[in-house]
């Protein structure tokens, strides 16, 4: 196709998501020089039990050190900085 005139109204709409896609994912993994097949995603399903994927939440659980600044904190030093 050699124009959006040329388009029709569905070519126009994937054209629009496509360059949305593409935005999305320049913004999400352009700053940490990585693509989608960096992500690890595997293709087989997670068929833990629930209460499997909550002890696992409960084992990798990380509390941050006392006296560490709230992370409403540190969104509002963060804007406060720039």
């Amino acid at each position: 196709m050699a124009t959006i005139a040329d388009m029709t109204l569905d070519d126009l709409k994937q054209l629009i998501l496509d360059l949305m896609e593409e935005r999305r994912l320049s913004y999400l993994f352009g700053e940490l020089d990585m693509d989608e097949n960096d992500l690890n995603i595997e293709d087989e399903p997670d068929n833990r039990t629930l209460e499997e994927v909550f002890a696992s939440v409960e084992r990798n659980r990380w509390t941050p050190p006392a006296g560490s600044p709230t992370p409403t904190e540190m969104l509002r030093q963060s804007r406060d900085e720039h």
